[in-house]
């Protein structure tokens, strides 16, 4: 099958959905959504929990009830396709794409514009390179909430949990509250990679106890889980301290040790990527080094809330549908360097002129308090003064950009 549009739109989760419709309404006359699911909605139909919503539309609200609310949109907006199990193989600099599906066999795609929002997926096992056998009851968090949530199965009856993200920190008070007992949080870090607010509610209102500086070594088991080792790691070169090494039984282990961008299409494609993000370096437009394709979400960096997963979908898909449009201004652009103790920037890269752009931003570590200081060349355009920055929070500056005439440089310190 062969099909072409103004914009085509790789993953039809929260990002996806979002630049869609953003791309519609700035003028795409032909929007076409490719999802490799059989449902559109993305990771969010598995996430029951509320939270969701508080900033885009000001009601807390379940990941399905969110999504579902792009997804009436998406479905009752004329111009908008959604081709669902569809898996996408090959996207060129071009703007061609090569999928394939149950449906229509292999579909190839003429677009005007791309935007890529194909997500994130967790860090395994593997990665990890954790000593011991291989048995079952090992699951990443966020399989153990799709089996939970969505298949109706228990994991387990007793938890241990690698690391403090969100979906791990989730998963904890879920499972306390089907009945299993949690035994602990390792985090090998000194700090949590979550939300605080998740730290409160998921753990603390919960009493599971959270160890920070501590791994697992090993884990027990044959054909079952039966136990791991636990071991306090030495802060400065984060490595295990063994005498401190204790066993700990539990017959499931839970992994919430990171995600990591769904690149290899962007790889692929020849796009510059950005090596602490793992996603593509963009501009303010979200606009990747290959013209016409634009990234978004946490494909192009993780993003700790969904509000502002669409918040950034709306400014790919506009700017997409401009490009199609060809009313995208060109121009030449300046760098924005993290300094200090932030650990990257999103935009990577700014076109001068007038109005406000958001930059977002992490910081390596924690800081209390903070001073954030942005700067083109000797030239401050931003400062201020925060209680408390952690790696678990995404942060944003808002600069002037008819201040800019050079690179720009972001900067965190100790207040």
């Amino acid at each position: 099958m062969i099909k072409t549009c103004d914009v085509a739109i790789i993953g039809g989760g929260p990002a996806g959905l979002a630049a869609a419709l953003s791309a519609r309404k700035a003028g795409a006359e032909n929007v076409l959504i490719l999802e490799r699911d059989s449902f559109p909605g993305g990771i969010l139909q598995q996430c029951i929990h509320n939270g969701f919503g508080l900033h885009y539309f000001g009601q807390e609200l379940t990941g399905p009830e969110y999504a579902q609310r792009f997804i009436d949109e998406a479905e009752n907006t004329d111009g908008i396709e959604i081709l669902l199990d569809t898996m996408v193989i090959e996207v060129h600099g071009d703007k061609s794409i090569i999928a394939v599906s149950n449906k229509y066999g292999l579909v190839n795609v003429q677009a005007k514009a791309v935007v890529l929002a194909m997500g994130c997926r967790e860090r395994t096992r593997g990665a990890l390179s954790t000593p011991g056998t291989r048995p079952a009851g090992v699951y990443t968090a966020g399989c153990a909430q799709r089996l939970v949530n969505m298949e109706g199965l228990m994991p387990g009856k007793k938890i241990v949990i690698l690391g403090s993200g969100d979906i791990g920190l989730i998963m904890a008070r879920r499972m306390t509250w089907e009945g299993a007992k949690v035994q602990m949080v390792c985090e090998i870090m000194p700090f949590s990679s979550g939300l605080n607010r998740n730290i409160v509610q998921c753990l603390k209102d919960n009493d599971i106890p959270l160890y920070f500086n501590t791994t697992i070594v090993e884990i027990h088991g044959k054909e079952r889980v039966t136990g791991v080792t636990v071991a306090e790691v030495d802060p400065k070169t984060r490595l295990p301290k063994m005498e401190t090494a204790r066993f700990v039984e539990c017959d499931t282990l839970l992994l919430s040790v990171g995600l990591i961008p769904e690149n290899e299409l962007t790889t692929a494609a020849g796009i510059e990527m950005d090596r602490v993000t793992s996603g593509a370096k963009v501009d303010a437009a979200r606009q990747t080094s290959v013209p016409g394709i634009f990234a978004c979400g946490n494909v192009l960096h993780v993003h700790d809330l969904v509000d502002n997963v669409s918040q950034e979908a709306q400014i790919a898909g506009e700017n997409a549908a401009k490009y199609a449009l060809g009313t995208l201004p060109v121009a030449d652009t300046v760098k924005v360097i993290p300094e200090g103790g932030v650990r990257y920037v999103v935009p990577q890269q700014l076109v001068k002129g007038e109005g406000n752009v958001a930059l977002y931003f992490r910081v390596g570590s924690a800081y209390k308090p903070a001073r954030l200081t942005v700067k083109c060349g000797d030239a401050e355009l931003k400062t201020t003064k925060k209680q408390i920055m952690t790696p678990g929070e995404m942060e944003k500056v808002v600069i002037d950009l008819g201040k800019v005439t050079g690179d720009v440089t972001v900067k965190v310190e100790e207040a």
